[in-house]
C-alpha cells in the first residue's frame, strides 16, 4: 500500500514538471513557467485600477497573499530581505487576494505591519485566474519580457533563487 501511494504520488510530480532554482527542487504550480500571463487589470488598495502591463520592461515578482496566511507570515521575513536586496532591479506586488478579507482589512494589517513593496487588492479573482494561483504564498516570477521564469508555493520557497531566475 505505502509504495503504491510512493508511486502515485511520484508519478503525479512528473507530470507536474519540476525545475531547478538553486540547490533545491522546485514543483511548478500555477500558470506554466515559459508563458505569457494575459491582460490584467485589478485594484490597488483604494479602488483605482492598476494595469499590470505596467510592469513590462522590468521583472516582476508577484506574490498571492492574505493578512489571515500563516505561510505568507512565515515567508515575510524572506520577501523583506529580497525586496531590500534586489529592489532596484525587479519590481515586487503583493495581490491581496478577495477571500476572507477586504481592502479596509488589508489595509488595516499593513498599518500594523507595514511593507516596503506595492499592494493591490484581487477583489473578483481576476488575478488568481490568469495566474492560476491554487493558494496564498503563490510566487510567480517573470523577466523583463513578462515571460514566467519561477512558480513556487509555501514558506520553504528560496525567494533570492526565484528572483534571480528573472535577472539571469
Amino acid at each position: 500500500m505505502k509504495l503504491s501511494l510512493l508511486i502515485i504520488v511520484a508519478a503525479f510530480a512528473g507530470a507536474l514538471g519540476h525545475r531547478s532554482a538553486s540547490a533545491q527542487m522546485i514543483v511548478e504550480v500555477g500558470i506554466p513557467v515559459g508563458s505569457t500571463p494575459g491582460a490584467l487589470i485589478i485594484e490597488d488598495l483604494d479602488g483605482n485600477p492598476v494595469d499590470l502591463s505596467q510592469y513590462r520592461g522590468r521583472p516582476l515578482l508577484v506574490e498571492f497573499w492574505a493578512t489571515w496566511c500563516t505561510n505568507c507570515q512565515a515567508l515575510q521575513p524572506q520577501m523583506e530581505s529580497a525586496y531590500e536586496n534586489y529592489h532596484t532591479r525587479i519590481e515586487f506586488l503583493a495581490i491581496a487576494v478577495g477571500v476572507g478579507q477586504s481592502q479596509r482589512s488589508v489595509k488595516r494589517h499593513l498599518v500594523r505591519h507595514p511593507s516596503a513593496y506595492r499592494y493591490l487588492f484581487d477583489r473578483r479573482g481576476t488575478a488568481v485566474r490568469t495566474f492560476l494561483a491554487p493558494t496564498t504564498s503563490f510566487i510567480v516570477v517573470m523577466d523583463e519580457n513578462g515571460v514566467v521564469t519561477y512558480t513556487g508555493v509555501g514558506p520553504d520557497q528560496d525567494i533570492e533563487a526565484a528572483v534571480n531566475t528573472a535577472l539571469d
